[in-house]
């Protein structure tokens, strides 16, 4: 006797869902492999400031992920950049500004408000106030155009009714 079709789509369908929960928890995983361990500091107080301060670093390549979790060439030798001035007894803010006198601002997630930073920091708040603008601009002048048109007399009224007749009958 033949196996029904239903029982491979349900297997199928079955499989397919264990697939999908196993990417999810794959790519869940992957920020924590950026980290190699030939990076780590013996000393877990000094690892522990690394971290802090490579989550604080923009990576330069991926621009939106901090330096801890890139795993691209550039961020590694950021990250082990950083951990060379703290092995050098830099403080974290000297070890920082090391790192952002080298790359400039850029290289943090958080800029700082100053005059090289301005647009970063006001750009996004123009560009919504422009959008804003255009938009009344936009129904402003759609009312505008609507107030424009003149009513129907009485003549135009009646040809529009003849045509809708004649439209229904034809």
């Amino acid at each position: 006797m033949p196996v029904p079709l239903h029982y491979f789509t349900a297997a199928f369908a079955g499989m397919t869902a264990f697939l999908i929960g196993l990417m999810v928890i794959a790519t869940m995983a992957l920020p924590a492999l950026a980290i190699q361990p030939d990076e780590v500091l013996k000393d877990p107080q000094l690892e522990a400031r690394a971290r802090e301060l490579g989550r604080d670093l923009r990576c330069l390549v991926c621009q939106n992920q901090s330096i801890d979790d890139s795993d691209a060439d550039l961020a590694r030798d950021l990250r082990i950049l950083l951990r060379q001035r703290l092995l050098a007894g830099d403080s974290d803010r000297q070890a920082k500004q090391y790192l952002v006198d080298r790359y400039g601002d850029y290289l943090l997630l958080k800029p700082p408000f100053k005059s090289t930073t301005l647009v970063l920091w006001l750009g996004p708040g123009v560009l919504l106030l422009c959008a804003i603008g255009a938009a009344a601009a936009f129904y402003r002048r759609r009312a505008g155009a609507a107030a424009l048109a003149a009513p129907l007399d009485e003549a135009e009224r009646q040809r529009i009714a003849a045509l809708l007749q004649d439209d229904k009958n034809g």
